[in-house]
């Protein structure tokens, strides 16, 4: 290993972790709550130290990488995230709640109860916000996490684990955070962990999640690629489908739920131009259409900007300014295209038809299915769960925005009056 720590090492540091996680288990809501406080001050009061570190990360990525906008933090973005680390203190806490609760027959009352998972590891590329953010909301649900970020966010990274030692430190919590080294190498010993670290959640590309899935022995959450189409159906509003088609891609097109594919009925071909006009005129947007959206739009779209579509433009998460098209006959077609190309992150149709809708809705196999709204709005904030770990795109567990909620386990508590069985 070329690490700067070795295996054992490591091992060591999780084991230190697993202890934490037990002692925060011990420790009412408020602890937890006065710790994200203290981080958010010291976020704030740490501002030009947080920027030159990040200033050495963002120096060695080429500004043109789609990445680079994930990397940067500035002012407005790091004044944001202290904000969210106040509204998580401020959200209700996910323990301790009862989930059901009967009494048998025998007399035995039972009751399902909501804890920590224990100890969660984040695998992650380039996005040193998700190191507040992972941090703050396993915090608040009583778990210790394992960071695993990327060699391209290695400084900004240390520079937030400094500040979250001395919020820990400082409001007489554990030190239930671990930052491991960034190169590769020292991903192996946490996704063997097993007996120590109790899950782990890929957030970064389909390339990171294959390979953090194929290698762990410890269960995997996975945060998907995503892939999302939006289909505008025969009978559509086309200025509802205008504006989300537009807000879909051009809103952030780093993000997992930026429109990758449009799926067009062949009834609104002469309509296409418009449909993409503010995508080519404001947002310079490339597209690469199938034969029969290409014909539609040559006269009318950017020539520099358009591109007949190959096999290789479907099934593609370009996380650019850039979309493919392709023509339908119908939502039959529609919706085979998707299941063939789709990642089942997120989905949209534009359609004035119930029966239409109503089938989308129920055949389409996504973690999240819209009508007649913009994928954009796949995102813990706006579904009001408070704030989120990732989007789900499996089905064990949890599934889309991973609000508190999915970051806990349940137990079965059992009182009985002296029962045998």
């Amino acid at each position: 290993m070329t690490v700067s720590v070795t295996a054992a090492d490591i091992r060591s540091q999780l084991l230190l972790l697993r202890a934490a996680a037990l002692h925060l288990n011990r420790l009412p809501a408020q602890r937890l709550n006065d710790c994200l406080r203290r981080l958010a001050e010291l976020t704030e009061e740490n501002i030009p130290s947080l920027l030159a570190a990040n200033a050495l990360d963002l120096a060695r990525m080429d500004a043109t990488n789609p990445k680079y906008d994930r990397l940067l933090l500035n002012e407005d973005r790091l004044m944001a995230i202290a904000a969210d680390l106040r509204r998580v203190a401020e959200l209700p806490s996910p323990l301790g709640t009862t989930l059901e609760e009967r009494e048998l027959a025998n007399g035995l009352h039972l009751s399902r109860v909501s804890v920590p998972i224990g100890v969660v590891g984040i695998v992650f590329e380039s996005r040193p916000n998700v190191t507040f953010d992972v941090f703050a909301l396993n915090l608040k649900a009583g778990n210790a996490t394992v960071l695993k970020g990327s060699r391209d966010a290695a400084d900004s990274n240390r520079a937030i684990k400094e500040l979250i030692d001395r919020a820990l430190a400082e409001t007489g919590l554990p030190a239930a955070c671990y930052l491991a080294p960034a190169e590769r190498e020292a991903l192996q010993p946490i996704l063997t962990a097993d007996g120590l670290v109790d899950v782990i959640i890929p957030r970064g590309s389909q390339g990171l999640i294959d390979h953090v899935r194929a290698n762990a022995t410890v269960p995997v959450i996975e945060t998907g690629a995503g892939i999302c189409h939006t289909y505008v159906d025969e009978q559509a509003n086309l200025d509802w489908a205008r504006d989300i088609i537009t807000n879909a891609k051009a809103r952030r097109v780093s993000v997992c739920n930026a429109l990758d594919c449009l799926l067009l009925h062949r009834a609104h071909l002469k309509k296409l131009p418009d449909l993409l006009q503010e995508l080519g005129e404001a947002h310079r947007c490339e597209v690469y259409a199938d034969e029969a959206a290409y014909a539609a739009l040559r006269e009318d779209y950017p020539s520099e900007l358009l591109h007949q579509a190959t096999p290789d433009s479907f099934g593609t998460e370009f996380l650019r300014m850039a979309l493919s098209v392709k023509t339908v006959d119908d939502i039959d077609e529609a919706i085979r295209h998707v299941e063939s190309h789709g990642s089942r992150h997120s989905e949209s149709i534009v359609s004035d038809n119930d029966i239409n809708q109503e089938r989308y809705l129920r055949e389409v196999d996504a973690a999240v299915v819209f009508v007649n709204a913009s994928t954009a709005f796949t995102d813990g904030g706006q579904f009001e769960l408070g704030a989120e770990i990732g989007i789900s795109t499996q089905k064990l567990h949890a599934r889309g925005p991973m609000g508190l909620a999915a970051l806990t386990s349940y137990k079965w508590l059992v009182r009985g009056m002296g029962q045998v069985r």
